[in-house]
Order: structure tokens, then C-alpha cells, then sequence
């Protein structure tokens, strides 16, 4: 586990990626079942993971704030990731928030957890005035997610050519 605890709930703890988990990203995301609803659409190869942790390093430092580990408080197993990064497509640049749960974690109210959690966090940091999420729309437990959270629905929006939702959220 890494020394640098992010946030921490009730039952999760945030952490800072350390440099060798790139295997635990790329199992994370190795199944189409935690992928359909991501951008490819596809399981995340080794080397997919690990283009995704150099960037999280990069974002961190430059932002601030990532996509971050979210380990179990109660015995400290890797249960998912979840964190904000910019969303350079909107060409303002806002943050948004992302979280994948692992699927043995599901129904738990993990995600609804960490990222009420987080979405208090990047408030009292000052990061911005607000930020904003994505859903598939066929991902309904996400929506209602960010939904449980306060996000309230934005508009449609196509990424990557898929189509999606937009939700936001303002301080």
C-alpha cells in the first residue's frame, strides 16, 4: 500500500498508485464486464495500464488530483480506482469525476461511498466551482450513483463517438 492516503470513509481508503501497479489496473479492467461502458469498449492490455498510470503520475502532479487506488479499510484488499482528471474535450478543461468498482465489489455502495466522498474533498480543496461526470446510458447503477451523490443530469454527449450522459455538480 502506499504511504500517501488521499481520503478516507468509513470503509475505504484512498491511496497514491505506486510505481509497479500496473498489473493490478489491468486486472482491474480485464474483463468486458468492467469495460463495456469505457471509452474501447475492450480489456485494458498491460501496456494500456501502464500508459494509464504514467498519466494519473503526470496528472497528479500537474493537477493536483487523479484517478486514485481505493483499497478496504477492513483488510486492505484493491477493490477498484476512482479520482478526477481533466476532460480536455469540453476545451475548458473542467475535472471529472470517474470510478470503476471491481465486479466482486458490486452492490455494495462502494461507488456511491467514494465518490460522495470525493466530490465533498474536491470541494473543500478548491479545485473548482464544479465538475462533472459520464455515463453509458445503458449504465444505470452509475447514473444513480451520481445521482445518490447530488449530480444532477447535464445534457447528451458523444466521446470517443460513443454517446453519453453528462451530469454536473456546482460547490
Amino acid at each position: 500500500m502506499s504511504d500517501t492516503i488521499i481520503l478516507e470513509t468509513p470503509r475505504l481508503i484512498l491511496t497514491m498508485w505506486g510505481k509497479g501497479d500496473a498489473e493490478v489496473i489491468r486486472q482491474l479492467h480485464s474483463t468486458i464486464d468492467m469495460t463495456r461502458y469505457l471509452s474501447g469498449a475492450a480489456p485494458w492490455t498491460l501496456e494500456k495500464a501502464e500508459e494509464r498510470l504514467k498519466s494519473w503520475f503526470g496528472e497528479q502532479a500537474r493537477d493536483g488530483t487523479t484517478k486514485y487506488k481505493i483499497l478496504r479499510r477492513e483488510d486492505g484488499r484493491f477493490i477498484g480506482r476512482a479520482g478526477f482528471s481533466r476532460f480536455q474535450e469540453s476545451g475548458r478543461g473542467e475535472f471529472e469525476l470517474g470510478y470503476s468498482i471491481e465486479k466482486s465489489a458490486w452492490g455494495n455502495g462502494y461507488a456511491t461511498e467514494i465518490a460522495g466522498a470525493l466530490a465533498d474533498w474536491f470541494f473543500k480543496r478548491g479545485f473548482a466551482n464544479h465538475f462533472i461526470a459520464f455515463t453509458h446510458p445503458e449504465n444505470v447503477a452509475s447514473q444513480r450513483v451520481l445521482r445518490k451523490i447530488g449530480m444532477e443530469y447535464h445534457a447528451p454527449i458523444v466521446i470517443d463517438g460513443v454517446s453519453g450522459l453528462s451530469f454536473r455538480m456546482s460547490r
